[in-house]
């Protein structure tokens, strides 16, 4: 018989979800709120959807108070948000990191408009701050190609990523690299969801 998956219920809404859907908080020893993207720090959990619309009223509404049956330091829904927000971002670039070691990443323009012509280009990286018109030639051409773009990044972090100079463009073959980088981009999307409608 198949073990049930464990249920939470959000602090926010009160909706009840599988545990691995939701964002959990955990606290630290000096009863500071900690978000646990992955799901495995020790302690008692406290969880919200992952949108950033239940964060803020949980932490407006002080339900982490509640849930942890005491203070809690930390719980400043805008300073609650970033700090989701970033380790987020922390997660997708740890996983281009982890690609670029393997072999699995071809960045400079050249080589990325080549890849992207020849086939085997699993995920273009379009730098946040690339020329316009640089910036739409190479969204265009993954387009025609059917390779999913994603901007998130400036020239001088995916350059860091790679460990070289500023980078405008990368790309990360097709691999499982891309199955990963595309879970962590729906986490990061759904978690804006509601607040860009």
């Amino acid at each position: 018989m198949p073990k049930a998956t464990p249920q939470r219920s959000c602090l926010a809404c009160r909706e009840t979800k599988d545990k691995g859907e939701l964002l959990r908080f955990v606290l630290a020893p000096d009863r500071t709120l900690v978000p646990d993207l992955q799901n495995k720090l020790p302690g008692r959990g406290a969880y919200t959807c992952l949108k950033a619309s239940c964060l803020r009223q949980a932490a407006q509404k002080k339900q982490f108070s509640r849930g942890f049956k005491g203070e809690v330091l930390g719980a400043d829904a805008d300073a609650l948000v970033q700090q989701v927000i970033h380790k987020l971002e922390e997660r997708i670039a740890s996983y281009i990191s982890l690609a670029n070691k393997a072999g699995k990443v071809v960045s400079g323009s050249d080589q990325v408009q080549e890849k992207l012509k020849k086939g085997g280009a699993g995920l273009l990286f379009v730098a946040t701050d690339i020329s316009p018109d640089i910036g739409d030639k190479f969204r265009g051409l993954a387009q025609l190609k059917q390779v999913p773009c994603i901007s998130l990044f400036t020239k001088e972090r995916l350059g860091e990523l790679l460990g070289k100079e500023l980078r405008s463009v990368l790309i990360v073959m097709e691999s499982g690299f891309v199955g990963s980088i595309g879970l962590e981009m729906e986490k990061y999307r759904n978690f804006f969801e509601e607040e860009r409608e």
